[in-house]
C-alpha cells in the first residue's frame, strides 16, 4: 500500500537565500522529516485562496496545521494585547478554511502550537493572549512535563507523563464546541484538545517535530492509511462518496 500524503500548512514570509530576497512559502525541515520518520509523504500547503480548501484536503489522506504567528485576535472576538504579535491574515484564513473542510469531510488532522490554537477558534474557542513561563527565551525551544487525561485519544497515543519541546506565549481559554482537553502542563495549562471519535481531530500545545518522540504523528498517519485504504476496502463509488459527505 503506498504511503498516507500528509500536507502541512506553511509561512508565509520574506526570507533570503542566494542572490534573492523575496516572500517565500517557507516551512521548517523538522515537519516534513517527522512526517517522513512516521510513514507518511509530506507536502507543502502554501496560503491560498479560502475558496480552494475543500479541493486541496480532497486530495489529502492528513492535514497538519503548522506552529507559527500568534491567530489574530478578531477571529475569536477580542481585542488584541499589547504582546500579541502581529497577524497574519493570509495564513489565518486558509487555515481555517482547510480546518473546516478537514472537519466536514473527516480527514485526519493534527494542530501543532498555533495549529491548535486555530482549531480551538475554527469551533468558537478563545485564547489566552499571553501566559509566562512557557517560552524559556527568544528562539530556543524548552521543554516541560505534559500530562495525558485518562481516557482521551491522546492518552491512548501517549500513555504516560512526558517532557514535551515547547515555545509558545498563548494558549486555549474557552474551549470550542465539542473539543475536550487531552493533557495539561503542571500549572493546569491545556497542553492537547481533541474531539470525539469517530472523528480524528487532535491539537497540541507543543512542536513534536522538535523531538524524537513520533507517537503523536504516527497516530495521525495511521489514521490517514486508514483512510487512505478506503477506496480498497469500500469499492471506488461507495469511499468516493464518503469522501464527499
Amino acid at each position: 500500500m503506498s504511503k498516507p500524503l500528509i500536507g502541512v500548512t506553511t509561512y508565509l514570509d520574506q526570507a533570503r537565500w542566494g542572490v534573492w530576497d523575496m516572500q517565500a512559502a517557507l516551512l521548517p525541515a523538522p515537519y516534513p522529516r517527522l512526517v517522513r520518520e512516521s510513514g507518511g509523504l509530506a507536502v507543502m500547503l502554501p496560503p491560498d485562496e479560502p475558496a480552494a480548501a475543500a479541493e486541496v484536503v480532497a486530495r489529502l489522506d492528513g492535514l497538519v496545521v503548522a506552529g507559527g504567528a500568534d491567530v489574530e485576535p478578531v477571529r475569536y472576538g477580542a481585542e488584541p494585547d499589547p504582546r500579541t504579535g502581529p497577524p497574519a491574515r493570509a495564513r489565518d484564513s486558509w487555515e481555517l478554511a482547510l480546518i473546516d473542510a478537514a472537519l466536514a469531510s473527516g480527514t485526519p488532522l493534527l494542530g501543532i502550537c498555533r495549529g491548535m490554537q486555530l482549531l480551538n477558534v475554527a469551533l468558537g474557542g478563545t485564547l489566552v493572549q499571553h501566559l509566562d513561563g512557557h517560552v524559556e527565551a527568544v528562539g530556543v525551544i524548552g521543554r516541560h512535563a505534559v500530562k495525558p487525561v485518562p481516557g482521551t485519544r491522546y492518552a491512548s497515543l501517549v500513555p504516560e507523563l512526558t517532557e514535551v519541546p515547547t515555545y509558545h506565549h498563548q494558549a486555549v481559554d474557552r474551549l470550542g464546541a465539542g473539543l475536550a482537553a487531552s493533557a495539561h502542563a503542571e500549572d493546569g495549562t491545556v497542553e492537547a484538545v481533541e474531539l470525539a471519535a469517530p472523528a480524528w481531530a487532535l491539537g497540541v500545545q507543543w512542536h513534536p517535530e522538535m523531538g524524537e518522540d513520533l507517537r503523536v504523528m504516527r497516530g495521525l498517519v495511521e489514521a490517514a492509511g486508514i483512510r487512505r485504504a478506503l477506496p480498497v476496502m469500500r469499492g471506488p463509488a461507495e469511499a468516493a462518496g464518503a469522501r464527499r459527505a
